[in-house]
């Protein structure tokens, strides 16, 4: 009898993905950002590095806030590659890192599918930690980190001595990473599409075409990717209309694709943005008649109405629940990087119903900059 053998299947990343781990910022000033993030958003510094920890051509402090932890880096040095990527984008979202179980494994399976690496498997001197990357769209690298040793110190050259103490502000309640949404070329949603699936693992969550997601004047096309768990990533790419999307203004300003925005999760609402705005965060601007079509699509739940109506507070429903959202201004001077703070209550969608009014309220800022 003759036994055939076939080699074994090579894994996907998603096979080796535990969550989030971080999100790197870099920035042209990472005090500053750092400072903003805690005194706006309730954020704490949990970690520091610099030239007094050994590292000399960048800063970095790590900050936290329920399970999201956010890495804020800015170069020291104009000829560094942080202070060089700014100065192309402006302030932006630079590495997705995922926590995986095994860094080489996940890179492997990256690589073997044709991913470009930038990063090969990298232990730190104590053993900690092992962190692998490769490249996404853009920019923007996408960081496998495994932590052999969990607990401690963030990692190697970081300290967590005399950190700056978090100003006083109400608590905002800010639970997990929901989702972290790119914005791409025209042309190109399906090429990455492609990417998260036959390179990482990742399956397709939903699809919006241009005439689900349009306004008077500009449309955009949008696929959600996840890898079945935890990690959901938005794609957006601009469709022809009459004028400029809000997502080709975004590419001119940020020169190229990038992380458009970040989905931050809470159970509390309307707690977190009376809290945010009391901090300073300043949030889009909803007309009133929004509500009055919102009661249709949602009267059946039970809400604080007037309170949502209050804060500027969006609601949509699916077959499992509802959601509530809300999205800040944007966070740098470039119009580029935004935040979303969002309630799920059983919904899994992203708001389609408030599409319209979100863009609207979008293309009023656009027209505010002469961008529209």
């Amino acid at each position: 009898m003759t036994v055939t053998r076939t080699a074994p299947a090579l894994s996907t990343v998603a096979d080796h993905l535990m969550g989030w781990d971080h999100l790197e910022w870099w920035v042209g000033n990472a005090r500053a950002v750092a400072a903003w993030l805690t005194s706006g958003f309730g954020f704490h510094v949990v970690a520091y590095a610099g030239p007094e920890t050994g590292i000399a051509d960048r800063v970095s402090y790590v900050l936290a806030q329920g399970e999201i932890r956010f890495v804020v880096t800015a170069g020291l040095d104009p000829s560094s590659e942080v202070a060089a990527h700014v100065l192309r984008h402006g302030d932006g979202v630079r590495h997705l890192a995922w926590r995986v179980d095994d860094a080489a494994s996940a890179l492997h399976a990256a690589a073997g599918r044709g991913a470009r690496v930038v990063g090969e498997p990298c232990e730190s001197h104590d053993g900690t930690i092992i962190e692998a990357s490769v490249a996404a769209y853009g920019e923007t690298d996408i960081a496998f980190v495994q932590r052999v040793r969990p607990g401690g110190i963030w990692a190697p050259g970081f300290t967590t001595k005399r950190l700056p103490r978090p100003p006083a502000g109400p608590s905002v309640g800010l639970e997990s990473l929901d989702h972290v949404v790119a914005n791409v070329e025209e042309g190109r949603l399906d090429e990455w599409v492609e990417f998260h699936e036959s390179v990482l693992g990742f399956v397709q969550m939903k699809h919006f075409d241009a005439e689900q997601i349009s306004t008077e004047y500009s449309a955009l096309r949008s696929t959600v990717m996840w890898d079945g768990h935890q990690i959901v990533l938005p794609i957006n790419e601009p469709a022809p209309g009459r004028r400029q999307s809000q997502i080709q203004e975004y590419l001119n300003a940020y020169g190229g694709p990038g992380v458009q925005h970040i989905a931050m999760a809470t159970r509390d609402i309307c707690s977190s943005v009376q809290a945010l705005s009391r901090r300073g965060v300043r949030f889009l601007d909803l007309p009133k008649s929004y509500y009055d079509e919102a009661r249709v699509r949602c009267g059946q739940f039970n809400v604080d109405w007037a309170e949502l109506q209050h804060l500027g507070i969006e609601i949509d429903a699916d077959s499992g629940g509802y959601l509530l959202q809300i999205f800040s201004e944007n966070v740098a001077d470039r119009p580029t990087l935004f935040t979303e703070i969002i309630q799920r209550e059983g919904a899994t969608g992203f708001g389609e119903g408030n599409f319209k009014a979100l863009f609207e309220a979008i293309e009023r800022e656009q027209a505010r900059r002469g961008h529209l």
